[in-house]
């Protein structure tokens, strides 16, 4: 007899299938069967307990479009000036606001520039004098009094008294300052009482009427632009894209951007303010993709999904979406030519959902 190792328990016996009884074996196996189809549910039967949808679908197809490229610009005035003053003086008047329309020729400024008013008043004495002077020669020099010479130095003289009276009414008319041109005030750059001197701003005015748009275009897409063309600009507070035509190239690029600064003339348009945001986009050529109306593509979470009619089901698929095209969006991948998609109740779908076509 074989003794037992003390503190190790004994190995139980490896039970065979078939050491079970013939009656319990043939119990077991119908029982393990049900178990492994109870396990399995029919898809089949669950999509036919799903309601079916009504929808819409259509033939995914390859569509050409124009590949452009946008530069950004700016809107700005066609005819705009900063207004400065040529003389030295305190403001005395500013009849103007900010958003004030202006017309030509009216008053925007008016300075206290005293030792002008000084200058023009004394040159004005001179002028004065010097026509007296001229005059008493002139009848002296009649009566052969005095010499053609003494006649000659009292005419230049009155000559240039009056060139300093001109020179200081001059002077004295840019103690105010009118506008050049019809617009808009846009800026303000002095209040009453601010001393102002030659070179030091004023105001900005602007013709909000004639608009273009500034962009510094790349040189690889730059050559390609020719004055006279005619390019699509868009902004975002307008709804719609405005034609600009190119009126300005720059005949050289700037060498540390390397770009063309052009200009396009825009049309009149409601909501178009000169300082606004807009993006050009200039024609690089065309290429061919596949798309689909925007509402075919359903987003969930982080997710772009489509759902195409197969059969009379609905299959979902994953898809990678690219440019708007209009009401259509570019479908990258996900998509084949051909493929009929949900174009409408596409957001209520589920996988494998029945389907009944509009």
């Amino acid at each position: 007899m074989k003794k037992r190792l003390p503190g190790r328990r004994a190995q139980q016996p490896f039970v065979h299938a078939g050491s079970f009884p013939a009656g319990i074996t043939a119990l077991l196996l119908p029982l393990l069967w049900f178990a492994g189809c109870g396990a399995k549910p029919d898809s089949k039967a669950e999509s036919d307990r799903r309601p079916t949808a009504s929808v819409r679908i259509q033939v995914v197809e390859s569509k050409p479009r124009q590949l452009t490229e946008e530069v950004v610009g700016t809107v700005r005035a066609r005819v705009r000036a900063t207004l400065e003053a040529k003389v030295s003086g305190r403001i005395d008047n500013l009849p103007v606001v900010l958003g004030d329309a202006v017309r030509t020729g009216q008053l925007l400024v008016r300075l206290d520039a005293p030792e002008v008013k000084a200058r023009l008043d004394q040159a004005t004495a001179a002028m004065d004098q010097a026509e007296r002077d001229w005059k008493r020669i002139t009848q002296l020099f009649e009566s052969h009094t005095i010499t053609r010479a003494e006649y000659d130095a009292a005419e230049a003289r009155l000559s240039i008294a009056r060139g300093a009276a001109a020179e200081a009414r001059a002077l004295m008319g840019y103690a105010e300052v009118t506008a050049p041109f019809d617009g808009v005030v846009t800026k303000k750059w002095v209040e009453v009482g601010d001393h102002a001197a030659p070179g030091k701003p004023l105001l900005d005015i602007q013709d909000p009427s004639a608009l273009q748009l500034d962009a510094d275009v790349p040189e690889m897409i730059g050559v390609k632009i020719r004055r006279g063309a005619s390019l699509t600009v868009h902004l975002d507070s307008v709804a719609r894209d405005l034609p600009g035509t190119v009126s300005e190239i720059a005949p050289a690029s700037d060498s540390v951007s390397r770009t063309f600064r052009v200009k396009l003339d825009l049309p009149p348009s409601p909501g178009v303010m000169p300082g606004q945001f807009a993006r050009l986009l200039v024609p690089l050529g065309e290429s061919v993709s596949l798309r689909v109306p925007i509402a075919t593509v359903v987003q969930r979470g982080q997710l772009e999904l489509v759902f195409v009619a197969l059969g009379e089901q609905a299959q979902l698929r994953l898809v990678k979406t690219g440019k708007r095209i209009g009401d259509e969006v570019e479908i990258l991948s996900g998509l084949a030519a051909g493929d009929k998609v949900v174009t409408e109740g596409a957001a209520q779908l589920s996988d494998g959902q029945p389907l009944a076509l509009k």
